[in-house]
């Protein structure tokens, strides 16, 4: 009979031999961190260990006292004679799959991942496993991305034409992950480029890990409106039709997101230009990933977990959706 590894606790998922959270929802004592997402690094617990990519983003958003180890992408340690170890996930820098192995079973938790190389995370990296708990955000076949070079053509257009009209660009990227892969694909001869406070202090963060960003100005109080003429400025969801946002008018918004995809999202979160752009695997990427697992077993959670654990069901796998307390659209 096949050993549980992970087990869902009111806490979060939950490896027993190990006595050790993944990703959890509430404090525990100790607890192994995929990414630092919000919804996925959260504050109080004793203990964290995550990569060494996530640290200095980690201190950042959960403050600089937490008690944390890392470690590198293939590199094992072991808990209570369970063996760990984190692998690339390709969502956002630092980010990374767990592999649990104990007593001949072994397990891999995505957290969130993507399967295109995005030219600034370590690449998505299938790792073989018994089961394999998957991420299912994107996970409808209406959901398939375009390859980013033509997204980012798109944006660099939309730039083009707004300087043109003599708009400011206003780009709304999540701060951490999706504002640095924006700011990548980004033509700097264009003209001047922005960040919101919370883009630049994450691009400090991820500076200190040794990633290196394009150059960017902050935006900060006081500074004269012809200093952003022509110019694109990178900022939060939460950002847009906020006082904060209304100093660079005349502006044109635009947003960067998978949920860009359908028509009906973009109208909802009233932006000028969608770009369909995600740091989640879309629909053929998962299944993909999946398969590249060996995986017999698959559980899926958060986003389209029932569809897609139908899905591989009816294709002959042992799929099952499990209920976790994770957010992409939030984080996408």
């Amino acid at each position: 009979m096949a050993t549980t590894l992970i087990e869902l606790k009111p806490e979060g998922l939950y490896c027993a031999p190990a006595d050790v959270y993944i990703d959890p929802w509430k404090p525990v004592a100790r607890a192994i961190i995929t990414h630092a997402h919000a919804d996925h690094a959260r504050p109080g617990h004793k203990f964290y260990l995550a990569h060494h990519q996530s640290a200095t983003v980690l201190r950042l958003r959960l403050g600089a006292g937490i008690h944390l180890s890392t470690v590198g992408y293939g590199e094992t340690f072991r808990i209570r004679g369970v063996q760990f170890s984190l692998h690339p996930a390709g969502h956002i820098p630092g980010s990374a799959q767990i592999k649990i192995s104990y007593k001949g079973e072994s397990w891999v938790v995505s957290g969130d991942y993507k399967v295109e190389d995005d030219g600034l995370c370590t690449p998505f990296e299938p790792v073989r496993c018994h089961t394999f708990i998957t991420e299912s955000t994107f996970g409808l076949p209406v959901y398939q991305w375009r390859p980013q070079a033509e997204v980012f053509s798109e944006i660099n257009d939309w730039w083009r034409q707004n300087q043109a009209a003599g708009k400011i660009s206003l780009l709304s990227a999540y701060s951490l992950g999706k504002a640095q892969r924006v700011l990548q694909g980004l033509d700097p001869t264009i003209g001047p480029i922005f960040t919101h406070g919370a883009v630049a202090n994450t691009n400090e963060a991820l500076k200190q890990t040794g990633y290196r960003l394009t150059p960017t100005s902050r935006v900060q109080q006081g500074q004269a409106k012809s200093l952003y003429k022509g110019g694109l400025v990178i900022c939060p969801p939460s950002a847009l039709g906020t006082p904060w946002a209304k100093k660079f008018q005349p502006y044109s918004t635009g947003i960067a997101s998978g949920w860009m995809q359908l028509r009906g999202q973009r109208r909802r979160r009233a932006a000028d230009r969608g770009f369909v752009l995600s740091d989640h695997a879309d629909w053929p990427g998962l299944l993909d990933a999946i398969a590249a697992t060996g995986a017999e077993r698959v559980l899926a959670t958060h986003g389209y977990a029932a569809v897609l654990a139908k899905f591989l069901s009816d294709q002959g796998l042992e799929a099952q959706e499990i209920q976790t307390f994770f957010d992409s659209e939030t984080e996408d």
